[in-house]
């Protein structure tokens, strides 16, 4: 069997830093910095090595110049290259000059971001929707995606974005999804090469490194944080035959005890 390229993302992905100001915490009781800097710790440490991060929005709390400048300082550690696109707490122009270091497909707008890893085309596109909690993929990013499809139909590609083009059960944060759902599936049918859509914003089953969003189904209590083990998803990419095959792991963050072997050094059950 070939071995995997592998993505690790924020999320999918590392997802939903909620980075504040320097000794701030958001909602006045989660440590997100401190989230952060457990989660960096534990990409750095992963084996086998990820090839790449990919950071699917809400990178700071409030879209602040100083937050901004608190998350740059807080990523130095991580030793992985990474992508990043803003999500409805980010300010797109803050974020922009944040991240002036990486290629935005477009010089304004929307924060579109196109990468190559090892074979495989990861599109990173900005659901963001300036002074809104919900997301939208405005035309010229549905037409940026289809094209960047339509050039390299035989090389598998990955699309991430930050709100979730489907319903979760959680009311108010699907109050918040993305409104286009439907423009974006019908670039994505004509692009059988597309081997997985990501997003973030949830807190749940995309994880946050940080805080998790209430599973209340049943709409009973106002919109609430529990802070719940944290993690992050690993994307596996096997070539092979085709576009080959993506399997995704949930990898929650911490020191477990482990790993224990299943059998003796005789080969028998233990």
């Amino acid at each position: 069997m070939t071995a995997p390229v592998l993505i690790a993302q924020i999320s999918a992905q590392i997802s939903d830093l909620h980075i504040k100001r320097p000794d701030e915490r958001a909602y006045e009781m989660v440590d997100t910095a401190a989230a952060l800097e457990r989660c960096i710790a534990h990409l750095n440490a992963f084996r086998p090595r990820p090839a790449f991060v990919v950071i699917s929005g809400d990178l700071v709390d409030r879209g602040l110049e100083e937050e901004y400048a608190h998350l740059r300082q807080l990523l130095k550690p991580l030793e992985l290259p990474f992508a990043a696109i803003p999500g409805n707490h980010d300010e797109r122009r803050q974020f922009r000059r944040a991240f002036s270091d990486q290629s935005f497909a477009q010089l304004s707008g929307p924060a579109n971001v196109r990468v190559e890893v090892s074979g495989l085309v990861l599109l990173l596109l900005d659901s963001s929707v300036p002074g809104k909690d919900y997301g939208e993929l405005d035309p010229a990013t549905l037409q940026w995606l289809d094209s960047e499809l339509a050039v390299a139909p035989d090389r598998p590609a990955l699309v991430f974005l930050h709100h979730p083009p489907f319903a979760a059960g959680i009311a108010h944060m699907d109050r918040q999804n993305l409104r286009n759902a439907p423009q974006l599936a019908a670039v994505v049918e004509r692009h059988p090469q597309v081997r997985l859509i990501a997003a973030g914003h949830l807190h749940r089953a995309v994880p946050a490194p940080n805080h998790a969003v209430d599973l209340d189904l049943a709409a009973e209590r106002p919109p609430s944080l529990r802070i719940e083990p944290p993690a992050f998803h690993l994307h596996a990419w096997f070539a092979g035959e085709g576009l080959g095959r993506l399997v995704t792991h949930f990898v929650p963050i911490g020191e477990f005890p482990g790993p224990y072997p299943f059998f003796d050094a005789e080969g028998q059950l233990l």
